[in-house]
């Protein structure tokens, strides 16, 4: 029956990359244990002490090292030839460690968090190779790296004078987690979303016209102006809602040269002659009398009788 008790930590693998972690967890955990002394020159211990080392060594190894190493008995003796088959990792992280803490760059990554988890892989590195950055270190390299349009803020940032890394971290991740929520408020209302009101819409309350409210007097420079005093047009009046009446007729003028309509008598152009005709005809018509005029006589009325009556020379009965 294998793995009847799960690993505390990651198994070292053949290739040996995760060597230098799996070496600190192990020593940290053989402390804990009291069993440091069982991987040290010299230590002295016992042999349950040295079993139970040896046990937890082997389950924390991958099963092509467990093959290769069955025939070691003793914990100190494994732990040596896996130090002097891996230890040179140190010399090949290193470079890598170095080159990727120099063109570590603030403005290369997305978020704040991204950037921090990055910091901390590479400083974990260079420590496993005996390198350790101080607090001021990391404060000047994420100075140094603030893209060029943040200059303003880099500054501000910069003239708090923060004491260590992690009080700047803090701040940083305070500032992106507040303008994320700044960008989803607006993404849900943008400026300019607001509905407009109707066209015809009447947004005035309580006006002048309803009858049982008293308006709050205040003083209107423009009230003792003519603008403001002129009376203003309104659509309701004493004949609002009534039909319109029909406008009158107006005839056109009559020419009183030629009698025709359509032009007045100083812009006539109708020949002499036609203007002679009409005029001749007007002044006919005024000697004439009306055509169905009577003129009575009163001497000729001789006699007055109940059946005949006698008007001008005419016998009426």
């Amino acid at each position: 029956m294998t793995n009847i008790e799960k690993p505390k930590f990651h198994i070292l693998e053949v290739s040996g990359k995760i060597y230098l972690s799996w070496c600190l967890d192990m020593e940290m955990h053989f402390q804990g244990q009291d069993l440091a002394n069982t991987i040290i020159e010299d230590g002295i211990s016992n042999e349950k002490d040295k079993a139970n080392a040896l046990i937890f060594i082997r389950r924390h190894l991958h099963e092509s090292l467990q093959t290769q190493y069955l025939s070691v008995r003793d914990p100190h003796i494994l732990w040596r030839r896996l130090k002097d088959r891996y230890d040179h990792t140190k010399i090949v992280i290193l470079p890598q460690a170095q080159y990727d803490w120099q063109n570590l760059i603030l403005q290369d990554f997305k978020s704040v968090s991204d950037y921090n988890s990055a910091l901390f892989d590479i400083v974990f590195q260079l420590k496993l190779c005996g390198i350790k950055l101080a607090d001021a270190e990391l404060l000047k390299k994420n100075f140094s790296t603030f893209h060029a349009l943040n200059i303003v803020l880099q500054q501000q940032y910069w003239q708090r004078q923060f004491a260590t890394y992690s009080e700047l971290i803090s701040v940083l991740l305070t500032a992106e987690q507040t303008n994320e929520l700044l960008l989803k408020n607006h993404d849900l209302r943008p400026a300019g979303s607001k509905a407009l009101p109707e066209a015809h819409a009447n947004f005035e309350k309580n006006t002048s016209h309803f009858k049982g409210y008293k308006r709050r007097q205040e003083h209107n420079p423009r009230r003792d102006s003519k603008e403001f005093n002129c009376p203003r047009k309104s659509n309701f009046g004493l004949n609002h809602g009534k039909e319109k009446k029909p406008k009158k007729v107006i005839n056109e003028s009559i020419c009183h040269h030629c009698g025709m309509t359509g032009h007045w008598s100083c812009t006539c152009r109708m020949p002499k002659h036609f203007v002679d005709l009409y005029q001749t005809s007007l002044k006919n018509t005024s000697k004439r009398g009306e055509s169905h005029a009577i003129k009575i006589n009163p001497t000729a009325i001789t006699t007055v009788d109940a059946n005949n009556i006698s008007v001008g020379g005419l016998l009426f009965s």
